[in-house]
């Protein structure tokens, strides 16, 4: 896919598409679609721990869901598709070292998370709330594809990992550790004030 449409493509898909979740059930939900994300909420206060197990569940159900009809669709391709040989849009890591990938994971995880717990608070972005989420999204990916893959979201990397098996199972950890890592450290800069935002609001971003 990234061959044909390009890094920039992938990018915006990406961005794009948490955009239009955000504004489809983000009022249902608050389209949590990535358990970092839920995580950075609940460590921030804004979440209930039962609420978070439910969440996480779900993400990662509906990712293996997903992958699963991804797995059914590229199946169909006129010739046939070499799942070893063309990947399933597994994150991992080649070019670059494990603690380049593990450092970025948990950075731009970080990064990702203030965005969208300010973003969602009380006096942030209001209704461009999606849109700034989104687009910080693109960002990372820009950046971070070439380096690690870029996944942000431990559901993201889990369902495609299934199907691909070998590397990109091995590698798994890194995409769960490092992302919760980050999510979690915002959470708490929110939570205690060390990033000087205001009040949050009480409801998941």
């Amino acid at each position: 896919m990234r061959s044909e449409v390009g890094l920039l493509g992938v990018a915006m898909a990406f961005g794009l598409s948490v955009v239009a979740m955000a504004y489809a059930i983000g009022p249902i939900s608050g389209a949590h679609l990535n358990p970092a994300v839920s995580l950075g909420v609940f460590v921030s206060g804004r979440m209930k721990f039962n609420d978070l197990v439910g969440y996480v569940v779900a993400q990662c159900v509906g990712a293996i869901v997903a992958s699963a009809v991804l797995y059914v669709i590229v199946e169909g391709k006129g010739g046939g598709y070499d799942l070893a040989a063309n990947g399933f849009a597994q994150n991992g890591w080649s070019t670059y070292s494990v603690t380049s990938a593990f450092l970025f994971e948990l950075i731009a995880t970080f990064l990702f998370l203030l965005v969208i717990l300010r973003a969602t608070a009380e006096g942030g972005a209001g209704a461009l709330a999606g849109l700034a989420i989104g687009l910080t999204l693109v960002m990372i990916h820009l950046a971070g594809i070439a380096v690690s893959g870029s996944s942000v979201n431990p559901a993201r990397s889990l369902g495609p990992a299934l199907f691909a098996g070998g590397t990109a199972l091995s590698q798994l950890w890194l995409y769960i550790v490092a992302p919760c890592l980050g999510a979690a450290a915002a959470g708490l800069a929110l939570r205690v004030g060390v990033i000087g935002v205001g009040e949050t609001a009480p409801q998941p971003a």
